[in-house]
């Protein structure tokens, strides 16, 4: 699976503001529902799920990485996207330090293996210590989908 399949370039967000895990999250999925990805009804529906999946252990798995995510039912097919952030967040890592790069993903309850074979793409690309300076790194929306795009097509580390 790549980046493509399930990360929408009009969600991508290049200098989140958010504060707070809530915030991010919530920043994040507005985001999603600014690209037409989720319905409008189901934002807070989404946001809590998330939260609540945060509940049984922090998604933000060091290095200054987080990957929350959820199953919903309000969606057919896996969504995600992409954020920033310049000054970090405390998002309760595994390591103890702040966050800088997100990526929110909510997929269709019935498919979990979507729902897993992004999180292995996303979990074997931040893997690569260049691939996550050049994100924390990136001014744009459209520096972030490049970068996106190289990973697809194998530029950063071995498929």
């Amino acid at each position: 699976m790549k980046f493509a399949d399930f990360m929408t370039r009009e969600s991508i967000l290049a200098g989140v503001t958010a504060d707070s895990k809530e915030a991010v999250i919530r920043e994040m999925v507005q985001a999603l529902l600014g690209a037409g990805r989720i319905e409008a009804d189901e934002l807070e529906s989404i946001v809590k799920a998330i939260l609540k999946r945060e509940e049984l252990g922090s998604t933000g798995i060091g290095r200054g990485v987080a990957v929350p995510h959820t199953k919903h039912p309000s969606v057919d097919r896996l969504v995600g996207t992409v954020a920033v952030s310049n000054e970090g967040v405390d998002f309760d890592s595994l390591d103890g330090e702040k966050v800088y790069l997100f990526f929110l993903l909510v997929s269709p309850p019935d498919r979990p293996g979507d729902h897993l074979r992004a999180l292995e793409n996303i979990s074997r690309q931040l893997r690569d210590d260049t691939f996550c300076r050049f994100l924390k790194q990136s001014k744009s929306a459209d520096d972030i989908q490049q970068l996106l795009d190289e990973a697809d097509n194998n530029q950063f580390v071995s498929q």
